[in-house]
C-alpha cells in the first residue's frame, strides 16, 4: 500500500508515517518506481506507535516496542526492552509528579502567607502605563 493508504488505514497523516520513518520506526520496501511500498507489518507498527503515544510513550522512544514486534513477538511489549522502557517511563512520571507537588507546595505555602495581608494593586509594567485600548 502507498503512504497515503498507510497513513488513513492506521489513523494519522501522512507527515506522521514520514517522521517515523525518520526515526527508522518503519523501513518500507521501495517499488521500481522508487515508490515507498508499506505492508501490513507497518500497518501493525504504526498502530502499535499510536497506541504508544496515548500512554504516554512518544515515538522517539517506541524503538523497542517496533523491534520487538519486528523479532516475531505477538505482543510488543513482551521483549525485555520494552519492559525496560515502561520502567523508565514510569520513572520520569514519578519524577515529575514529585516536581509538580513540590510546586504546588510553594505556591500553597506564598498563598498562605499572603492571606491577611492586603493585596496592593499591580504596579505598571517597566514604568510604562498600561492602556485599556489596544493600538491599531
Amino acid at each position: 500500500m502507498q503512504i497515503s493508504e498507510l497513513a488513513t488505514r492506521a489513523g494519522v497523516t501522512v507527515k506522521a508515517v514520514r517522521y517515523y520513518e525518520r526515526l527508522g520506526l518503519l523501513v518500507p520496501q521501495r517499488l521500481a518506481n522508487g515508490y515507498r511500498d508499506y505492508g501490513a507489518e507497518e500497518l501493525r507498527a504504526v498502530r502499535e506507535i499510536r497506541e504508544l503515544a496515548a500512554t504516554g510513550i512518544p515515538p522517539g522512544k517506541a524503538a523497542p516496542f517496533i523491534a520487538c514486534l519486528h523479532s516475531g513477538h505477538e505482543r510488543s511489549d513482551e521483549c525485555p526492552a520494552s519492559v525496560e522502557a515502561y520502567r523508565d517511563g514510569i520513572a520520569e512520571l514519578d519524577a515529575a509528579i514529585e516536581t509538580l507537588a513540590r510546586r504546588r507546595e510553594q505556591l500553597a505555602r506564598r498563598l498562605a502567607d499572603t492571606e491577611g495581608h492586603p493585596v496592593a494593586a499591580p504596579e505598571p509594567l517597566c514604568g510604562l502605563a498600561l492602556s485599556a485600548t489596544a493600538p491599531r
